[in-house]
């Protein structure tokens, strides 16, 4: 597996990587604005992407959106570089993810990684709430998967 990167220095990987990982997200028709991307690569094929979007830098907050083809994309280095972008390179305090509390998959990742969870009722429509996850630069520090 390898890593790519779009952003502001490759725009056609940008988008192509935050197409990706809307086509595969229920209600992101509209896709992101002013974001920068993160692909996992196996054979060429694109299996994963991560989006970093709705940065606030008087906050220190970013928001992440992610999809996969395939279970096997959360390694190490992968998480090392999901994370370290935001937290390390950018400076973020904080990220966030938003997920509808129907995707089981995603809640169980997020809460094995240490995300706290805040549940809304109704953000996602009358009849589905969605789940805000935070996960702060210290948590992050302090999980399992740092410790050598």
């Amino acid at each position: 597996m390898n890593i790519i990167w779009g952003g502001a220095g490759n725009p056609a990987t940008n988008q192509a990587i935050a197409d990706f990982v809307a086509g595969r997200i229920d209600g992101c028709e509209r896709g992101f604005a002013d974001f920068t991307t993160m692909g996992v690569t196996e054979s060429d094929t694109l299996i994963a992407g991560v989006v970093f979007h709705n940065y606030a830098p008087e906050a220190g907050v970013i928001e992440l959106s992610s999809a996969s083809t395939s279970r096997r994309w959360l390694t190490r280095p992968v998480l090392n570089a999901m994370f370290g972008y935001p937290l390390d390179e950018v400076g973020c305090q904080m990220v966030v993810l938003r997920v509808s509390e129907r995707n089981t998959g995603m809640i169980a990742i997020a809460r094995r990684f240490g995300f706290d969870s805040y549940r809304i009722p109704r953000l996602r429509g009358r009849d589905e709430a969605e789940i805000i996850f935070t996960l702060t630069d210290n948590d992050w520090r302090a999980h399992p998967v740092n410790q050598r």
